[in-house]
């Protein structure tokens, strides 16, 4: 049997046709509200059918948080199993923000759960949290590695709190953002010498400094905080100018204010969408 083709070829694919635009969907309290749809497990299905309606074609990413579908108890995670295997179902590239991380048969049972054949929330790539090392994360890799899908390693993420333990220096005076991405380019290496590996990074371009050797990772970069959180498309063309290729901006509130008619929200992904493409595609 044919090995599946890895999340980097299929990434390449939708940015090509597409872009690289990350459309987030975030169905907080606060937007259940806001749309008129009640902060409720059925405002929440109702939120799904209008952005998976609104998300197809525009964009070729979508990115569900997975903490506001499991606010809802086991109603709200059988509408987040329904948002994505409906939307990869249409050819949409599902990136799942759970943001696991622990040790040992933990970590191969969250991996059972969300990535490969037979895992009951497949996606095509995670967020996972290193905080444990990234040795510990051996079950992910392998998994991810053997179907095709992508780990996406919080490196350097958008809020500010984090900086105090992501510019942390050890006493070789490599800091800890920095030893991370050397060690996810050791492991690419190793599993997909020559190629772009199946483990990549979250590096927020919130925050521009220190610079990193994003290219030497060879790994596929999720840049969060775009919109509402500060950054401007132009920041991350900026950041990831040494490999414009491998980065999957994501928006999600400032996306979201449009809605909830499908029509304004498809027009905002469109425009969005059509900003990173001549910035990082074209």
């Amino acid at each position: 049997m044919a090995a599946p083709a890895s999340f980097a070829s299929r990434f390449a694919a939708v940015r090509e046709a597409q872009g690289p635009l990350v459309f987030g969907l975030d169905p907080s309290a606060d937007l259940l509200d806001c749309w008129g749809l009640g902060d409720s497990a059925d405002g929440l299905d109702r939120f799904a059918d209008i952005v998976l309606t609104a998300a197809a074609g525009p964009v070729g990413l979508v990115k569900p948080q997975s903490a506001f579908y499991e606010r809802h108890g086991w109603r709200g995670i059988r509408t987040l199993q329904r948002v994505i295997a409906s939307a990869r179902s249409a050819g949409l590239l599902v990136v799942l923000d759970v943001k696991r991380g622990d040790v040992g048969s933990t970590n191969d049972a969250y991996a059972e759960a969300y990535l490969g054949k037979g895992a009951p929330l497949a996606a095509d790539a995670i967020t996972v949290h290193p905080y444990l090392g990234l040795g510990a994360m051996g079950g992910f890799v392998s998994r991810a590695a053997e179907s095709g899908s992508c780990l996406l390693v919080v490196t350097r993420s958008s809020n500010p709190d984090g900086r105090v333990i992501q510019t942390a220096a050890a006493s070789d005076g490599v800091i800890v953002e920095q030893r991370l991405l050397r060690d996810i380019g050791a492991l690419n290496a190793r599993l997909a010498p020559g190629e772009i590996g199946p483990v990549g990074a979250v590096v927020s371009p919130t925050h521009l400094r220190p610079e990193l050797d994003l290219a030497g990772a060879n790994c596929l970069f999720l840049a969060p905080g775009v919109g509402a959180q500060g950054a401007r498309p132009a920041d991350v063309a900026a950041v990831f100018a040494a490999c414009p290729d491998r980065v999957l901006p994501s928006a999600s509130r400032s996306l979201l204010a449009a809605g909830p008619d499908v029509g304004r929200l498809r027009a905002a992904l469109s425009v969005l969408a059509a900003e990173f493409r001549a910035l990082l595609v074209s």
